[in-house]
């Protein structure tokens, strides 16, 4: 461990990690998150949820949410990918958040589909919000308004409400060869935010590298929208968002672990925590935004 920098004196909850289905995974997105040392560590996390407990208690992490969507053709993901979220969360419910995810060209009935995902087991799966990305699913996420193929997005977003669950949208680029990443302006959301002002919508990366100052217009346009800074190497966090302490009852912390260049989550909280911020601003993100949106 990193001896250097101070831990907040508290838990923290982290809003975005990549706990996945492994054998879903296509060949070259696998070559490309498989390339770190401990890798074979990672692995057996993947499998057994007690070892994630195990990590998190040594990084100091009370809860985290457990990121799964759909993206067959660009990651390798299918609907099982809903399932596996549920079943590792199902073990520890206090401190496994599970999110999955849902394409609505790929699904008949829109509606039962997400009363399945966010309903209570054994009826439903249990899920406590649903994650697009849209450079990996290929649609914005206002095509409800002018494409017949993904007018099911409306009931997407009115299934969040009724369930009371967030919706989180990857924003910015994405690495992998076959992502499209016109799809990752944040701007889309606009219409989202103005069609259903009710929905509690977390904007993932706050649209880095490239679309920073839009997603700060989008916080400042609703109360509803969060900005989750997952994806971005701390010691960089002021350079992209300079604006956070003006936010921070709308921002949450989000590791991407094990994501491509994320080594450790407690290393990542160390160095939130070393920013030149106040006390009250890291513990709002550290913890308190997300255990607010998370409450129930």
């Amino acid at each position: 461990m990193n001896g250097e920098m101070a831990r907040p004196p508290y838990r923290v909850i982290d809003a975005h990690v990549h706990i996945m289905p492994w054998e879903q995974v296509l060949p070259g997105p696998a070559a490309l998150m498989s390339d770190r040392e401990d890798f074979e560590q990672v692995r057996a996390i993947y499998r057994d949820p007690t070892r994630l407990i195990d990590y998190m208690d040594v990084c100091g992490v009370e809860k985290l949410v457990v990121i799964n969507y759909v993206s067959p053709d660009v990651i390798g993901f299918t609907e099982e990918a809903n399932d596996f979220s549920a079943r590792t969360a199902s073990a520890y419910p206090q401190r496994l958040l599970p999110f999955g995810g849902i394409d609505p060209r790929r699904v008949a009935d829109v509606a039962a589909e997400m009363d399945r995902l966010l309903g209570e087991p054994p009826a439903g799966l249990g899920l406590r919000g649903i994650k697009l990305h849209p450079p990996h699913q290929h649609f914005h996420v206002n095509a409800y308004l002018d494409d017949p193929d993904l007018r099911g997005l409306t009931t997407v977003y009115e299934k969040c409400i009724q369930y009371r669950v967030p919706l989180m949208v990857h924003t910015g680029t994405s690495i992998f060869s076959s992502a499209r990443n016109k799809y990752g302006h944040p701007m889309a959301l606009d219409d989202v935010i103005v069609d259903f002002p009710d929905l509690q919508l977390i904007i993932a990366h706050g649209g880095r590298p490239l679309w920073m100052e839009e997603t700060f217009f989008l916080l400042r346009r609703s109360p509803n929208v969060y900005l989750d800074i997952c994806g971005v190497p701390p010691k960089k966090l002021l350079d992209y968002f300079p604006w956070i302490e003006r936010v921070a009852e709308q921002t949450m912390f989000g590791s991407d672990w094990p994501g491509p260049g994320v080594k450790d989550i407690h290393r990542n909280i160390e160095a939130f925590y070393a920013l030149p911020i106040s006390e009250e601003v890291k513990k709002q993100v550290l913890r308190e935004t997300a255990e607010g949106l998370f409450a129930r």
